[in-house]
């Protein structure tokens, strides 16, 4: 079959590859419908590495993905041919302490689509374990299936941050998963959630939501308009989803006391931290690494009509054009969240 596939740093090509992928008893067959391509991929593509985790050798991009069940192994009671999925990227050792004690998300073991060694989904089909495959509604496009992946980050960054109804909430970064996060705190209880950044056109694409107020920390004070909305008390939680670490600079005056900080994006080098300023608010801190049990309620959250992530959805290309796709990706237009590829 033919896959999108990173050759090496800055060379894709969609070429024939085989991989071996046999039907176990408790997995499914399913064909792929939609890839969104995430910022990981886009690195990987860029740098040929994330951290300790290098692409050594030809790897398939892809881990955020819907699709179509073709068939379903002998043991498998939940999924039939020609049911709508998505899908959860990560495999866990579901024998291990991690997922015993309810962190398979922290697993040291799993196996995660597109990092390395693992290929990714950007292919005509996969072999999946079925318990990590999840019905759509029929209200529920393939194309929004494929965006459960980076909900269920924004759902993970909510649940940690354990909201209160009616709380206020920063998230810094409008990205992909900054937006997700916005939603997820919205969803979650918050009466209103501020969103801070730079680019003026993904703060737009933020503000259209009810309940999302933009802030462009360019030309304007963010712990200023923090401090006005609640009368100088200051936010109950801060997301910092941006990955910058001048985040961190001012990130304490955000909060109220007792507030908390949870931490969603991955800074690539040491932040420092003013210690002494934390502890006289007595902040809590919480951080997050991918998610664990959230697809279920993403998808019911969609399915009620709660969440439209649809003008996430920046373009659509198809499997053929998937090289046009990364290279726009790549240039991260100020227009773009979320760009896919599709296999129909």
């Amino acid at each position: 079959m033919q896959a999108l596939i990173l050759e090496q740093t800055r060379n894709l090509a969609i070429r024939d590859i085989t991989i071996d992928e046999p039907l176990g008893n408790q997995d499914v067959r399913i064909a792929i419908r939609n890839v969104g391509i995430c910022g990981s991929d886009v690195h990987y593509f860029k740098h040929g590495r994330i951290g300790p985790f290098v692409v050594r050798e030809p790897m398939v991009l892809g881990h955020e993905a819907s699709g179509q069940v073709l068939e379903v192994g002998a043991e498998v009671q939940h999924l039939k041919p020609g049911d709508r999925v998505c899908m959860e990227p990560g495999i866990p050792d579901l024998c291990s302490r991690a997922s015993l004690e309810g962190h398979y998300n922290l697993d040291p073991s799993v196996r995660f689509w597109a990092t390395p060694p693992v290929h990714g989904c950007l292919r005509p089909q996969v072999v999946h374990p079925a318990n990590f495959c999840f019905k759509l509604a029929d209200s529920v496009s393939y194309s929004e299936g494929a965006l459960v992946e980076p909900l269920a980050t924004g759902m993970q960054a909510a649940e940690k941050a354990r909201i209160r109804p009616g709380d206020t909430a920063v998230v810094i970064g409008a990205g992909t998963i900054g937006i997700m996060t916005a939603l997820a705190a919205l969803a979650g209880g918050c009466s209103r959630v501020v969103i801070a950044d730079l680019v003026p056109e993904k703060l737009a694409i933020a503000g259209g939501y009810n309940g999302i107020i933009p802030v462009n920390v360019a030309q304007q004070s963010l712990t200023e308009v923090i401090s006005n909305l609640t009368d100088q008390w200051g936010a109950q939680i801060v997301f910092e989803a941006s990955g910058n670490p001048k985040a961190y600079d001012e990130l304490f005056k955000l909060l109220c006391p007792g507030g908390c900080v949870t931490l969603v994006g991955m800074p690539l080098q040491k932040v420092p931290l003013d210690i002494v300023s934390m502890q006289a608010k007595e902040l809590r801190f919480e951080s997050v690494f991918r998610y664990a049990n959230q697809f279920p309620r993403a998808l019911a959250l969609m399915a009620s009509g709660k969440l439209n992530l649809e003008p996430l959805i920046s373009a659509v290309f198809p499997f053929k054009q998937g090289v046009d796709a990364f290279e726009r990706a790549a240039r991260a237009e100020p227009n773009d969240v979320k760009i896919q590829i599709c296999f129909e």
